[in-house]
């Protein structure tokens, strides 16, 4: 690639840069060279009085959206970033003060925040260090009140964790009440369910999205032909459920029960998003890398099936789509610059995602640590 400007020079908030003979992802196929303009913080039109970079035919993504993430301070977005992972939905961290201070960085991944996630008394979660007491949830008519403190605090989308049924984790009550109240609020809920039975529970309550995949048995038919009815939206985590069968020794726990989950619900015709379940925590039960975990997810869900395609939709517009980030998840004229221009053609092999070339972030170049 040749480039009137070297990296580091390009568009800052009032500048414009144009971007000639790029081929852009427009949600379906590559499009022939064109130029794109970055203008300010959004993608514009007008390219007069711009600096100019050749992209040479590389390919412009917009920014990746990892949908499911844990934040872990600053050093988290400035990992994210580095691998053009420009939206993070992060899935549970605490206290409010942290998420609150990694919001609207500059030129970092911008993030939305679930904060402290629901769960029972007696489940693995009550057991990580440092867990805040106020999101264990001991009925029905606690409901209420943890999500009224969600909401209070700022959180984008309520998280509940399903476990197996049985006295450790949420009763089926409790869980139905979280969402009831998450609902009248308007707030989406996302569904932990890393075992069939809980997706069952997570299904019966009404969450909107479930997270994770089933490592006991794979989903049956009638378990995906109700995520499809109820339009339910799953975000498999393979990258997290891989460690977790690499590492559990535990007999029943299997990756290809997850990967063969994620296999027919796409093929039902299942919203599927791309998500890593990054993460820095003490006790967390597979330490996914952040940013470079985003792109061995995507090649996981290509290998489950996806086409590549759908695998940079599921990491692009649809997680926009369904989280209401109206502003990104495309290449289009008005639209958050969030873009990620890499070498080669990623739906002839989605690795290609990893052969980075530049980055911006709200129209910031992200230059890589």
């Amino acid at each position: 690639m040749t480039a009137a400007t070297q990296p580091g020079s390009g568009a800052s908030e009032g500048s414009r840069t144009a971007l000639t003979n790029v081929r852009v992802f427009d949600g379906h196929r590559l499009t022939a060279p064109s130029t794109v303009v970055i203008d300010g913080g959004v993608i514009g039109t007008d390219p007069s009085g711009a600096q100019v970079i050749d992209a040479d035919g590389a390919v412009l993504l917009p920014g990746l959206i990892d949908a499911h993430i844990h934040l872990h301070g600053l050093g988290t977005l400035k990992q994210l970033s580095d691998y053009g992972v420009t939206t993070g939905l992060d899935m549970a961290a605490w206290p409010p003060a942290l998420v609150d201070s990694l919001r609207d960085a500059e030129g970092l991944t911008d993030i939305r925040s679930a904060g402290t996630p629901a769960i029972g008394a007696g489940g693995n979660h009550a057991k990580l260090p440092g867990f805040p007491r106020d999101g264990i949830v001991t009925g029905p008519a606690d409901a209420q009140r943890f999500v009224d403190a969600r909401v209070a605090e700022g959180s984008d989308y309520i998280k509940i964790v399903t476990e197996r049924p049985g006295p450790e984790g949420l009763d089926q009550p409790t869980l139905n009440a979280l969402v009831t109240a998450a609902h009248v609020h308007g707030k989406l809920v996302i569904a932990h369910a890393v075992a069939s039975g809980a997706v069952a529970m997570a299904q019966e309550a009404g969450a909107d999205v479930i997270t994770h995949a089933p490592l006991d048995e794979p989903l049956d038919d009638q378990a995906v032909a109700r995520m499809l009815s109820d339009g339910r939206i799953a975000v498999p985590t393979l990258s997290m459920m891989e460690g977790i069968a690499k590492y559990a020794g535990r007999a029943g726990v299997d990756y290809a029960h997850a990967r063969a989950s994620v296999t027919a619900l796409y093929r039902a015709g299942v919203p599927i998003l791309a998500g890593t379940d990054a993460n820095a925590a003490p006790g967390a039960p597979a330490a996914v890398p952040y940013g470079t975990g985003m792109h061995h997810e995507l090649e996981l869900l290509v290998e489950a099936g996806l086409s590549t395609v759908d695998t940079l939709r599921a990491a692009t517009c649809l997680p926009a789509q369904y989280f209401g980030l109206s502003d990104r998840g495309a290449v289009e004229p008005g639209l958050r610059a969030d873009l990620v221009l890499i070498d080669g053609d990623p739906l002839a092999d989605i690795r290609r995602t990893r052969k980075i070339q530049r980055i911006w972030c709200g129209g910031v170049e992200h230059i890589p640590a």
